[in-house]
């Protein structure tokens, strides 16, 4: 699969430091959204990219290679909370280039409340599970949807790496396909902009940097009551048999991605 990408950062209006880190080279696309306050966030987050950063270059990865990396992510983020550094804690979501017989797969994972989101066809998806205080009160039918977009308990997460946290990640793999447009973000840009405009955004946007800086603009003037980050992947090209790439007049079975959903449920 060749993906073209695009990704912005910014602190926001309200926050002296910006704690998230990305990761937006082949074959992996990721955010982390670190916490703890006086750089421990800062210094998580990075440690997280670090370890993923290693694969840069690869053409795929395996779940074996993610969940490796997830391991020593957490390890390195353990360790910066027992030399001084606080409670380093960051969240974790983000999609990497995988292959199954020779055919191009997303890989997508998540721990805390950054989000991965797929478009195709016109149709945002949220692909992650928020692990939220709140997603689990939605989940429950305690709190609707509606309501839990100015809930105070929106920024409390259940899972995250460090911080005290021994949750585990999320996973889903589903066949990717021409045009897929996988979007990545901290909670800087979901809890700024809803769906529709995020939607909205991508699908008018079509260069992915042009569209990362555009959605990273509207959430801070929308607020930016958090540090907001956007990494966004484009497959522009996708093996969809061994050894073919999928061409743009190829018909595309839109119902061949089956995925079971996934629940889930600390800052």
């Amino acid at each position: 699969m060749i993906v073209s990408t695009g990704s912005a950062t910014h602190a926001g209006n309200r926050r002296p430091l910006n704690e998230d880190s990305l990761l937006a080279s082949t074959p992996v696309f990721l955010v982390a959204d670190g916490m703890g306050g006086h750089e421990a966030g800062e210094c998580a987050s990075a440690a997280v990219v670090e370890q993923f950063a290693r694969f840069i270059g690869r053409p795929d990865l395996t779940l074996d290679d993610v969940r490796t990396a997830l391991s020593r992510a957490r390890t390195a983020v353990d360790a910066l909370s027992t030399s001084g550094n606080g409670r380093a804690g960051t969240t974790l979501s983000g999609a990497v280039i995988a292959s199954v017989d020779g055919m191009g797969y997303w890989l997508t994972f998540n721990i805390g409340d950054s989000r991965t989101y797929r478009l195709a066809g016109g149709e945002l998806e949220q692909i992650s599970v928020d692990h939220s205080v709140v997603q689990e009160l939605i989940d429950s039918g305690e709190l609707s949807i509606a309501d839990a977009a100015s809930d105070h308990r929106r920024n409390i997460i259940t899972r995250a790496i460090g911080a005290g946290s021994t949750g585990e990640a999320d996973y889903w793999m589903f066949p990717a396909e021409l045009g897929d447009r996988m979007l990545v973000c901290s909670d800087g840009l979901s809890s700024e902009l809803d769906d529709q405009r995020i939607r909205d955004i991508l699908m008018t946007e079509p260069d992915p940097q042009t569209a990362a800086d555009v959605l990273v603009d509207e959430a801070v003037r929308a607020g930016g009551r958090d540090n907001v980050t956007v990494v966004i992947a484009d497959a522009v090209l996708v093996a969809s048999k061994p050894g073919r790439p999928l061409q743009a007049d190829d018909d595309i079975d839109a119902d061949t991605r089956p995925r079971e959903a996934a629940a889930g449920g600390m800052r």
